[in-house]
């Protein structure tokens, strides 16, 4: 299993069956990659603008301009990103140069190059992976009790 689909497959991405999944299982997996929840720029596209709204996006092609969504951003070995991200948890197996902030997770692939500012809870980036620019690794916010009150 390839490093790419072994994320798309963490991600719930895929949408392809396995080798061992029966032919008819395909419809099945279609219906789940197509629902409304996602959107899909692929590899022979090219997208410039604003993309914002619930659920996750996937890009395997060109995309230029500003993405915020609540769900996740998957950016596929070759495709080519400039843009600022904002979402929950992002994955990089192509190329990406812009400032990105993910609330929960950052992952660099192998394959993966990113130029520019994040800001992420967790960030990894596997061997082979480049990143050049800033990197801050904040955790969540904790709310202490408060004092108890003086003289009282």
């Amino acid at each position: 299993m390839g490093v790419m689909r072994a994320a798309l497959d963490y991600l719930g991405l895929s949408g392809a069956a396995s080798d061992a999944e029966p032919a008819e299982a395909l419809p099945r997996r279609m219906e789940a990659v197509s629902a409304p929840a996602g959107a899909l720029v692929g590899s022979r596209l090219s997208f410039r603008g604003e993309l914002a709204g619930e659920g996750d996006f996937q890009i395997l092609g060109k995309f230029e301009g500003e993405i915020k969504v609540t769900g996740r951003v998957l950016v596929g070995e070759g495709a080519q990103v400039d843009a600022n991200i904002d979402a929950a948890a992002i994955v990089i197996g192509g190329t990406v140069r812009g400032n990105l902030s993910a609330s929960t997770r950052v992952e660099i692939l192998p394959s993966g190059v990113l130029t520019g500012t994040l800001r992420t809870g967790s960030f990894s980036a596997a061997d082979g992976a480049s990143v050049k620019g800033e990197i801050w690794v904040e955790r969540p916010a904790t709310t202490r009790p408060a004092p108890p009150p003086a003289g009282g």
